[in-house]
């Protein structure tokens, strides 16, 4: 049976006093993206530097290809490319220049080095920009160029720290291609503080939130998780409670304003339709209505405490 590409097993770290990870558990086997969604400050880069080897753990262990991280750091790292939230990028060297210097870091055998160093370029779209200076690059192409030495020797996982962050919209969108891309033969864990980044690239999602993993599944069971539960909506002659709990599916009735209602709801989405209808039957003159979509605090604290609990 083949080993699990990356088994992170009661990872615990701590700075002086303070635990910034603890307890963290998590394990991939296949290829794809795996999210790792957390506020700033939640323990997700404490967590992808021990990973990656940059850092030593307090307690637990990181297995790679099956092979323990502290134990063998030089041939874990052999299989984890790397891509920090600054890309370490040195901006006097060309982009050939640069390429080769981090295959040389990897100790990557000469023979191999050229023709990686190629593949890796046209992988990530910046073979025409070979001779040029990286301080000359835009930031869509110098996070290529950071890509491109995170997957130069070929490894079984990537792991790349928002790498989205700074860019336009435009440069977002090539860069999630581009991830998307090099997921197809390897895996990719994909660090963010952005819900959206997440759930558009990511198949399986992992949420850590003050040091620990707060919600682990897939990104289907967690859409599913956080499914609007109420309404808002707004009425120029609102009923009572009473008449607007009639209404099947609704739970709670909470007056914001005297106009301004929110409606908690069991089941589908679909409710929306018999507010509307019932509404126009009786007379309740509604004028707007929308779906409450919870903020990424409201998430944590919900997974936090249904953790606790």
């Amino acid at each position: 049976m083949q080993s699990p590409i990356v088994k992170i097993e009661g990872l615990s770290h701590r700075y002086s006093s303070s635990w910034a990870i603890r307890d963290i558990n998590i394990e991939i086997s296949q290829t794809g993206i795996v999210g790792l969604l957390g506020s700033n400050g939640a323990g997700k880069s404490t967590t992808m530097n021990i990973l990656c080897g940059a850092l030593n753990q307090t307690e637990g262990k990181v297995i790679v290809g099956g092979i323990d991280m502290r134990k063998h750091p030089e041939a874990a790292k052999k299989l984890i490319g790397f891509l920090p939230q600054n890309p370490p990028l040195y901006m006097d060297l060309t982009v050939d220049e640069y390429l080769v210097y981090c295959a040389e870091l990897r100790k990557m055998p000469k023979g191999t080095i050229r023709p990686s160093l190629d593949e890796a370029k046209e992988r990530c779209g910046v073979a025409h920009f070979s001779d040029r200076l990286i301080r000359n690059l835009s930031g869509g192409y110098r996070q290529r160029v950071g890509i491109a030495q995170a997957i130069i020797h070929k490894p079984r996982l990537v792991v790349l720290d928002e790498p989205t962050n700074g860019l336009d919209p435009n440069q977002i969108i090539e860069v999630r291609a581009l991830i998307k891309e090099i997921a197809t033969d390897r895996a990719v864990i994909f660090s963010s503080h952005i819900l959206s980044e997440v759930q558009v690239l990511c198949k399986e999602i992992k949420m850590i939130e003050g040091g620990r993993i707060v919600f682990s599944d897939t990104m289907e069971a967690f859409n599913n998780y956080v499914e609007p539960h109420s309404v808002l909506v707004y009425m120029e002659n609102p009923p009572s409670d009473a008449e607007l709990l009639k209404i099947p599916g609704i739970g709670r009735v909470e007056f914001l304003t005297e106009r301004q209602i929110r409606l908690y709801f069991t089941g589908d989405q679909s409710i929306t339709e018999a507010i509307v209808e019932t509404s126009v039957h009786r007379g309740w003159r509604l004028r707007e209505i929308g779906l409450d979509k919870s903020s990424l605090d409201e998430i944590f604290a919900q997974l936090s405490n249904h953790k606790a609990n």
